[in-house]
């Protein structure tokens, strides 16, 4: 409804300011009328105290950049909400991005997240289009699609086959016969799938705008789409700094493709060239493409040196990664300390296991998440897909890798205090450098 003061404003020709839609006063929508008042003041205290209550475990840090890349949120609408559950739609400050939002709360005092979801509205599609009604035959299809998949690219076929058993049986259960939302069937399915292989890497997703039939080498269009978004994240590298005693600090939240990022890491082990120390900073490093794994520690080692392989259980081969030349110089023979979370997750945990195994950096943080089996998405139908890891790694020392493990730090501290230990560490190790 409008206010008087707007009703009057209409009623003498004078646009009045369009009103935010009302949050609805209910568990669920207490919470996000809290993320939204943190979110959107860009206050790192806030958001802490907002993560610290209602979603504790989820990195600070990640929501700040994620906070300077959209530059905060404007409620568009409230398109459905119920006690413990709300879908909104918001709208980028920083572009004109829209998005669709769920969260789903837990029954409690405060209303803590149970899954909190926000969707970019793909180009050329609206609102509307993000919803899909799934039906018995839909249903029907995915199952039998990611069983095929599973079937044929599976790391492990023993376990596929394993999987493909427990969907059929919550299936003849009736399991999935009241699901209807799309992200909800897919994410039972990425459930049930994950509680017969423990694989974090492997997900049912559902896609509102229908992927390719045949899913190959991207696009000139997608590729230059994909290089410009890389670029504007500076290739998830987020810092680089010289601390005291002349200890360098880098951190990226993720191994993006070196064709594109590769001068990116070139500049910043140029600032860092005269560094006698170097503190590498995974804690929000959820992983990426072993080429850029391999790219970073070649600044890392003089000789060339045999990093780690990936056995394909399809192709029934191994692909070794070596370090290799990169520009400018190196930081040989300097002492290297890693900062790790139980979040740093694949590719970087890649990085961690190759330098913890050859001896080249001291591990300082938590078990990182365990997920060692490299993933390929598959399309299943118009608004399915499924990541399907379909290798795994042989680290060339240990013969195995950390696959449902993690790497296990050398010095066991918690996340948040990691980095002043490891600094601590650098700085004893300069000073007893002759």
């Amino acid at each position: 409804m409008f206010s008087k003061f707007a009703l009057l404003l209409c009623l003498a020709g004078i646009p009045s300011w369009p009103q935010t839609p009302a949050i609805p006063d209910t568990p669920a929508g207490h919470t996000l009328q809290a993320w939204f008042d943190a979110f959107n003041s860009g206050d790192r205290a806030r958001l802490q105290a907002y993560l610290e209550k209602y979603e504790p475990g989820k990195p600070l840090d990640a929501q700040v950049a994620f906070r300077n890349q959209t530059g905060g949120f404007d409620l568009q609408g409230i398109d459905k909400a119920d006690r413990l559950h709300i879908e909104f739609r918001v709208k980028e400050k920083a572009s004109s991005t829209t998005a669709l939002g769920k969260i789903e709360v837990k029954d409690a005092d405060p209303a803590t997240v149970a899954a909190f979801s926000l969707r970019a509205i793909p180009p050329g599609m609206t609102a509307a289009d993000m919803h899909l009604t799934v039906d018995a035959a839909e249903r029907g299809r995915v199952i039998e699609g990611a069983v095929k998949m599973l079937n044929e690219y599976y790391v492990y076929p023993d376990i596929a086959k394993k999987m493909e058993d427990a969907l059929k049986t919550h299936q003849a259960k009736g399991d999935y016969n009241s699901v209807t939302d799309g992200d909800a069937f897919a994410g039972l399915l990425t459930t049930h799938l994950r509680d017969v292989s423990h694989d974090k890497h492997l997900a049912v997703n559902f896609v509102p705008k229908a992927p390719p039939e045949n899913p190959g080498k991207p696009s000139a269009e997608d590729e230059a789409r994909m290089r410009t978004q890389l670029e504007r994240n500076n290739c998830f590298f987020e810092k680089v700094e010289r601390l005291p005693s002349n200890i360098g600090y880098l951190k990226f939240n993720a191994f993006a493709n070196p064709e594109v990022c590769g001068p990116t890491v070139t500049a910043a082990f140029g600032f860092l060239a005269n560094v006698d120390a170097l503190i590498i900073d995974l804690r929000e490093n959820g992983g990426g493409d072993p080429r850029m794994v391999a790219y970073i520690c070649s600044y890392l080692f003089a000789e060339t040196t045999h990093l780690n392989d990936l056995y394909n259980r399809k192709e029934d081969s191994t692909t070794q990664y070596w370090t290799t030349y990169v520009p400018g110089r190196k930081l040989a023979g300097k002492p290297v300390y890693l900062l790790t979370a139980h979040r740093t997750f694949s590719g970087a945990e890649e990085f961690t296991y190759n330098l913890k195994n050859l001896k080249r950096a001291t591990i300082v943080g938590e078990t990182t998440g365990g997920g060692a089996h490299p993933v390929s998405g598959h399309r299943i139908d118009d608004h399915f897909m499924i990541g399907v890891p379909f290798a795994r790694a042989i680290n060339p020392v240990s013969k195995t890798n950390w696959e449902g493990t993690g790497v296990e730090p050398d010095v066991k501290v918690p996340a948040a205090e990691s980095l002043d230990v490891a600094k601590k560490m650098a700085a004893e190790a300069v000073t007893r450098k002759p």
